[in-house]
């Protein structure tokens, strides 16, 4: 049996699933059964079975729950049907993300395109992005050129341009083809002439640039992590993830470097996740400002360029 009898047994088994709420039943059970890892936008199996099949269908995800109980009992046609099936099969089957079958991923209440190029969006910056880093800037001191170094999709670097009007935005990656993802969201938003995609190893390409803010989400995940990542993270670009034996690596390097390219009251924020248990050991007692997040995650810090100079020696040390 080839591929194309497999899929119309596998729809013949469930052609008695006529509406919304019947598919997504379905799902949960699929979903359920192959246990799925949820961490790509939902956190359990209702909101990742009505994400999917609501994407799938083309439905929108910000209705009022009485909207969504009216669209449950709609009916679906029969390529909706085949479509559905096809994906719930890659979902629970395959273990693919959701967000890399539908091409869909949402940052700071914002849609972006992503594939297996770039990591999927899921950082807590975007919390800070939305308060305009009202913890450490004052109100008079908007920034004018914001540095997103790792950009991948490029939805931090959209997202800090939406936050800030007037400034210009660096979206910096050493991987051509994840900047090509950063691209095509950049002509989505029609931002082309205030983000700008840029191909540089870290600091690398940027000689003689200096930014109010570096927005920096590296890849941070520690060799014991990466040895026991979930099926979902492995179609992930694992460049993306790993970042040596603790996962600082590449904060490392940030770190030592960042202080030549901020201007005098700028400020350098960068993401470390769950390495941030490994911080102190390896920073050996360089003084940060861990963000407090009120929506969930964690592992933000923050450092002025007046700290990062006043700890120079520890920096000297880090390299």
């Amino acid at each position: 049996m080839n591929d194309a009898d497999n899929a119309e047994h596998a729809l013949a088994n469930v052609n008695e699933l006529t509406t919304v709420v019947d598919w997504m039943r379905y799902t949960i059970s699929q979903l359920q059964s192959s246990g799925v890892y949820f961490g790509h936008g939902t956190d359990n199996v209702w909101d990742e079975a009505e994400q999917l099949v609501f994407t799938c269908l083309q439905l929108p995800l910000t209705l009022a729950p009485e909207q969504k109980q009216i669209l449950y009992n709609a009916s679906l046609t029969q390529d909706e049907k085949h479509k559905a099936l096809d994906w719930i099969r890659k979902r629970s089957e395959e273990a693919l993300p959701l967000p890399y079958i539908s091409n869909t991923a949402w940052f700071a209440g914002m849609p972006f395109y992503v594939d297996e190029r770039v990591l999927i969006p899921r950082s807590p910056f975007a919390e800070l992005i939305n308060q305009g880093f009202s913890s450490f800037l004052s109100a008079k001191d908007e920034p004018l050129h914001l540095l997103d170094m790792c950009t991948g999709s490029g939805c931090i670097a959209i997202a800090l341009a939406h936050a800030f009007p007037e400034a210009m935005v660096d979206a910096v990656d050493i991987d051509t083809d994840a900047l090509d993802v950063t691209s095509i969201n950049i002509a989505n938003y029609q931002l082309e002439q205030r983000v700008y995609p840029l191909a540089s190893d870290v600091f690398s390409a940027l000689s003689g640039q200096q930014y109010d803010i570096i927005v920096a989400n590296p890849p941070y995940v520690d060799a014991e992590d990466m040895a026991d990542l979930p099926n979902e993270y492995l179609h992930e670009p694992e460049h993306a993830l790993a970042s040596g034996f603790d996962g600082l690596d590449l904060t490392v390097q940030i770190l030592s470097q960042a202080v030549q390219f901020l201007r005098d009251d700028g400020w350098l924020f960068v993401e470390v996740g769950n390495s941030e248990v490994n911080f102190d050991r390896r920073m050996k007692g360089l003084h940060v400002t861990w963000c407090q997040l009120a929506n969930g995650g964690s592992g933000i810090f923050a450092i002025s360029k007046a700290q990062l100079m006043a700890q120079q020696d520890i920096l000297d040390e880090l390299e």
